[in-house]
């Protein structure tokens, strides 16, 4: 005996699911609304953690051109761009790649510190210990 049918309660009359597959959706229209649940969740949190209002994060990847803000390499379509905010005043900088976010945290957002690197990569000190012109 052939497997009992039933229909998805979002797919059109003549789609039908195998049985056995749990839950009211076939895996297609199941998947799409996971998704739906999951931007909807991130949005609140956002709203809730950073006081963006509903649809700024999507205006800010956009006018970022859909890029990290400092990097430009990550784009955040395997994993999201974290809302990076200013500690002192709560403001929000922008959206970073976990890479480049973790960097600031780590430079503590001190300018110095992007200085000292700056002069580190084009005057490293081997490079003196070499005789290396600079």
């Amino acid at each position: 005996m052939p497997p009992k049918k039933r229909r998805c309660k979002d797919c059109p009359e003549d789609s039908k699911r195998p049985a056995p597959y749990p839950g009211p959706r076939c895996a297609t229209c199941h998947r799409a609304v996971k998704k739906r649940r999951r931007e909807a969740a991130h949005e609140l949190a956002v709203q809730n953690t950073y006081g963006l209002a509903a649809g700024d994060y999507a205006k800010l990847y956009r006018l970022q051109g859909g890029r990290c803000a400092i990097c430009r390499r990550a784009t955040g379509a395997t994993r999201r761009l974290s809302v990076d905010h200013d500690h002192a005043s709560g403001a929000v900088r922008g959206l970073l790649c976990r890479p480049c976010n973790s960097m600031l945290g780590h430079a503590r957002d001190e300018l110095d510190f992007f200085i000292r690197a700056h002069h580190y990569l084009f005057n490293p000190p081997a490079r003196r210990l070499r005789g290396d012109a600079t």
